[in-house]
């Protein structure tokens, strides 16, 4: 049996993973509702994989040392998680604990995660990774955390941007705290 891969993706209403302005972590409207829904969906063993620019970002926080009391439990245990970079710059020993280096070409290297792991695999962030694995079919869901903002000044990072043309099956939508909107889909390759 194959493991199942979810892109888990944050989004402004307009489509940017990410911000250059003062909007603060979750573009600011995280609320208790939303964080115990990410620490229930990071509650089971399963296996993270993430580009090497995302685990780039997230290695500071991993260093001996760091005070991580403060991050949310869903952050915690992602950390905690064992991953897989993908990446053919970066050289081990990472700072992730349960980290290992995969330099192969990702489509390969996922398509036989996904053959061989007993656990999910789960990427948050990722964008350039993850449109390449959804282009080739890789990706069985997609679950997209909407923030209620527009970020049109100072977005960027289009999270779709480069991705082909998929319909998408509904199979949750829940929103939280009364605005923020998650929602997750199966794709399938249009046409």
């Amino acid at each position: 049996m194959s493991a199942t891969y979810t892109f888990d993706i944050f989004s402004t209403l307009d489509g940017y993973a990410n911000h250059e302005g003062d909007w603060g972590g979750y573009w600011g409207k995280q609320g208790p509702e939303f964080l115990a829904h990410r620490a229930a969906a990071y509650r089971d063993p399963l296996r993270m994989v993430l580009g090497a620019k995302t685990y780039s970002s997230n290695a500071p926080f991993l260093a001996p040392g760091f005070d991580r009391s403060g991050f949310d439990e869903w952050i915690t245990r992602m950390f905690d998680s064992p991953v897989t970079v993908l990446s053919s710059r970066l050289t081990e020993p990472l700072d992730w604990p349960d980290a290992t280096i995969e330099s192969g070409d990702p489509v390969e290297v996922v398509a036989r995660l996904k053959a061989e792991s007993n656990v999910p695999l789960r990427s948050h962030g990722s964008l350039a990774l993850n449109r390449t694995l959804l282009n080739a079919g890789l990706v069985d869901a997609i679950e997209v955390t909407i923030f209620p903002v527009i970020s049109g000044a100072t977005g960027v990072d289009r999270v779709f941007d480069g991705a082909d043309d998929f319909d998408l099956e509904l199979l949750q939508a829940r929103t939280f705290d009364g605005h923020t909107q998650v929602l997750t889909y199966r794709p399938t390759r249009h046409g």
